[in-house]
């Protein structure tokens, strides 16, 4: 790169627009070090780190060629970032190009080719690594924005090490204002990213501090009026009676309601080691668990959010216990009388929480007699921000800024609306945001007079990000809004605590960095140093009826999701949150989460999906090496992204209208893992055999692997029903039926099977054959078989006998008892189904939640 003009005003290169870049020390000398080896960089919020990443990406380009590639978390980031590459850079704008789910794959492949650089979102890039879309052997600079988010499974990790095994001259710059709450973090990210060496810059540094101004922290403290308290004290009634059970199970230690989230935590760890251990109880403990998440959740939105929140909780959580497969503890937490009584009381409330009028007061001290222009309040809840909204818009211009996604009761703002709305507040044509989190990380948001919390935030990343948003171009101030003897103060300590551990371990950061840089291996984490304990196995799971089992599971999952879950979550979906619905995993909570993050991967899979699934040729002639087909719905599992790593072996996604992975012409995988197999047994979804059935139609060669450990153990299933599913598995459709441990070990096993097809067999790939349309006699027998789960067996039985659909939907009672397998219960429910008026068991469905609470009272 051409030295920086240190004597001018702006930075001169041949690839900047003339008098755009204004020369700051800090970013040419951070940008100098960068383009040397790979750099993490680390910068407050709002001081340019996107300009550090600019200055490098115009020296490769200039000095080494090849293209760039700039990743960054949201929609809404990739689209600013590429307005100002455009902006600022010398380039034709064609060749500046936005990789997000809303382009097409196939345009992307051909957009690849032309660009100088491409600003995308991960996964959109990891999609396209794993269906060898676009190779990274040209790309000479690759930045990761938010690089703090490179952890686990997350799509920076696979990204990285795909670059530096195939980048013939790689270069990495990883950016953040925030990069972790410990050494230990950082150290994590640095070595997930291939990074060499750190440069930290802090607002005490003296060529930063001129660009930084003061932001005074204020806290306002607030008492929470009687009739809150009181709703709190009833729900918190019903924590301490279930927190009693779970202590009788010897899981808890505490009867307190204000448990910590660490102990529930442990809690259900031990809950999940007893289920392991075929401890019966354990099911009904876990329910228990679940049901005092809830609770604590709707306790949190009480004390520290609204009441409106509260009682749209309510509503979701009335829904969840009516609709088809209800968890035990949703059901039990809407009939039981104390929340009931607390429901009440949130109906009755028509006066708001203590934190409205304290949040309007200051935004008329600041707009109004301090004569400020913009304001911007966070809150965590997608609720509370549309109550806000409405409440603040009656004594100002205000607007909400939330994600993409729809919650129930609440739309989500698509990316146009998103930029339109910050466009808006930028030029000042209204005067309040009211967000959540997605406006907290790395998007330009104008500098504003006040940033006010709604909460505390616990987490000192977020908090970091949310400041950053004051202060940048004269002084500003925060206050955060705190209930007293609420969750309110432990969140205000952990937040203390944590940042001021991040502002101590940045200074040491600073002063050690070149004994970090030598801690750093040369190679960079695998990808399987990240796969959870006991891959590939799912949790044990066995009860003393299938009942009991399934419904346990159910509250289990619910019991995770809402130990992390709030209403608005702030972390970037990965590949296992865009499983379709049609394939494995059971719904959690629907608690409604404002997902600010943008499912990529979502959009470009939910657009596959509109149709039933492609019949093409999936290899080419000249392609060397061994080619593996795999199906979009596939990327839930890391199996698609190891094979992809793999010497010799090439993968390609599709839409596939059959099979999880086609390995040869005549070679094609159905993936179940043991409990989706199992599930199958013992839920009533035929589904499975239903996708071997067409695999075998369209390939000559079918293979099903069954991955996990312990199948005749896992659940309460009788053995001999798990052997005769693989029996008519390889019997009735003439499918072999493989096992595997974990998904490396799948993953070994289709790498295996497709080269001995493709090398040693010499046969070609081509991923063909479409679900097969059900013949006449199988649409009947489906029909028969959705009434009461009565499965193909029995459905079988009562055409044979009755001759037609209509002969078993007119039959007498007693004639259905004469048929072989039907029984009392079995004819009561066909009798029941095909005579009871719709409008009369709609009603008598929806009066459930009643019946159950009588008798939970009796």
């Amino acid at each position: 790169m051409a030295e920086a003009a240190e004597t001018g005003a702006y930075v001169e290169h041949p690839l900047l627009v003339p008098e755009f870049i204004e020369d700051r020390r800090y970013q040419t000398e951070l940008a100098a070090t960068a383009r040397g080896g790979h750099t993490l960089v680390c910068l407050p919020t709002g001081l340019g780190k996107t300009t550090v990443s600019l200055l490098v990406t115009a020296h490769r380009l200039y000095e080494v060629g090849g293209k760039s590639l700039f990743l960054a978390p949201t929609k809404p980031l990739v689209q600013q970032h590429a307005d100002f590459y455009r902006e600022a850079l010398d380039v034709a704008d064609e060749e500046i190009v936005v990789f997000t789910g809303e382009v097409r794959p196939d345009d992307r492949a051909e957009l690849w080719e032309s660009a100088s650089i491409v600003i995308a979102t991960p996964q959109v890039v990891e999609n396209d690594l794993v269906g060898n879309r676009i190779s990274l052997s040209d790309v000479t600079h690759l930045t990761f924005d938010e690089c703090h988010r490179a952890s686990g499974d997350y799509a920076y990790v696979y990204i990285a090490e795909r670059y530096h095994a195939d980048a013939d001259d790689p270069l990495v710059t990883g950016m953040s204002a925030s990069p972790g709450g410990d050494r230990e973090e950082i150290t994590e990210v640095c070595e997930n990213l291939g990074i060499e060496r750190v440069e930290v810059m802090t607002e005490e540094d003296a060529d930063v501090a001129e660009y930084t101004h003061d932001t005074d922290v204020q806290w306002e403290r607030i008492d929470l009026p009687e009739p809150i308290v009181e709703i709190r004290d009833a729900l918190n009634e019903v924590i301490t009676d279930r927190l009693e059970m779970l202590k009788s199970l010897g899981v808890s230690r505490t009867t307190q309601p204000d448990v910590s989230q660490k102990d529930l935590n442990r809690m259900r760890g031990e809950l999940q080691r007893m289920m392991d251990g075929g401890d019966s109880d354990a099911y009904k403990g876990m329910s228990v668990h679940a049901e005092v998440m809830k609770l604590r959740r709707a306790v949190e939105l009480v004390e520290t959010q609204s009441v409106e929140a509260l009682r749209r909780y309510f509503e979701r959580q009335r829904n969840a216990a009516r609709s088809s497969g209800a968890s035990k503890a949703s059901q039990r937490l809407v009939s039981e009388p104390k929340v009931r009584e607390a429901m009440r009381k949130a109906e009755n409330f028509d006066d708001l929480h203590p934190k409205f009028r304290r949040t309007r007061v200051l935004l008329a001290q600041t707009l109004g007699i301090g004569g400020g222009e913009r304001v911007i309040v966070f809150t965590e809840s997608r609720d509370t921000a549309e109550a806000l909204t409405e409440f603040l818009s009656t004594s100002f211009d205000t607007r909400r800024f939330v994600g993409q996604n729809d919650t129930e009761g609440s739309d989500g703002m698509t990316q146009t609306q998103q930029q339109e709305t910050l466009d808006a507040f930028r030029a000042g044509e209204f005067e309040v945001l009211v967000s959540t989190s997605v406006a907290e990380e790395g998007l330009d948001v104008p500098e504003v007079d006040l940033v006010l919390f709604f909460e505390p935030v616990p987490t000192a990343i977020r908090s970091i990000q949310r400041k950053g948003r004051t202060g940048r171009q004269d002084e500003g101030a925060v206050v955060v809004l705190l209930a007293n003897d609420t969750r309110d103060e432990a969140y205000f300590w952990i937040s203390r605590r944590r940042e001021k551990e991040m502002e101590e371990e940045l200074r040491k950061l600073k002063g050690v960095a070149d004994e970090i840089a030598g801690e750093l291996d040369d190679d960079q984490a695998g990808l399987t140093d990240f796969e959870s304990e006991g891959e590939g196995s799912e949790p044990s799971e066995r009860t003393e009826s299938e009942a009991t089992r399934e419904q346990s599971t159910a509250d289990a999952a619910n019991a995770s999701a809402e130990s992390t879950a709030t209403d608005a979550s702030d972390s970037q979906p990965g590949l296992t949150d865009f499983e379709s619905d049609a394939r494995d995993g059971e719904a959690t909570d629907d608690e409604a989460t404002d997902d600010e993050v943008d499912a990529d991967e979502r959009d470009e899979t939910s657009a596959a999906d509109d149709d039933d699934g492609v019949v093409a040729t999936a290899g080419t002639d000249d392609a060397d090496g061994v080619e593996i087909v795999v199906d979009q719905r596939e990327l839930e599992s890391t199996i698609a992204r190891d094979l992809s790593t793999r010497d010799g072996i090439t993968t390609r996604l599709e839409t596939l209208a059959v099979g999880d992975y086609v390995l040869s012409d005549r070679v094609a995988v159905e993936r179940k893992s043991v409990a989706d197999f199992l599930d199958t047994l013992v839920g009533g979804d035929r589904s499975m055999f239903e996708q071997v059935k067409d695999t075998a139609r369209a390939y000559a060669r079918p293979v099903v692997i069954v991955e996990g450990e312990d199948l005749y153990g896992e659940r309460n299933v009788h053995p001999n029903a798990i052997r005769g599913a693989l029996s008519s598995l390889a019997i009735d459709f003439d499918a072999s039926v493989l096992r595997t441990e974990n998904e490396k070990d799948t993953a070994d096993l289709l790498e295996v099977i497709a080269r001995r097809e493709q090398e040693t067999n010499d046969r070609e790939v081509s991923a063909h054959g479409e679900k097969g349309a059900k013949t006449l006699a199988e649409q009947q027998e489906y029909v028969v078989s959705s009434i009461a789960d009565i499965g193909p067996v029995t459905s079988r039985a009562l055409l044979d006998h009755f001759g037609s659909v209509e002969g078993v939907m007119t039959a007498r009672e007693e004639d259905l008892l004469a048929v072989s397998g039907v029984g009392q219960v079995t004819a009561d429910r066909i009798r029941e189904v095909v005579g009871s008026e719709y409008a009369a068991a709609r009603a008598s469905d929806e009066d459930g939640d009643d019946e159950e609470a009588t008798e939970d009272e009796e």
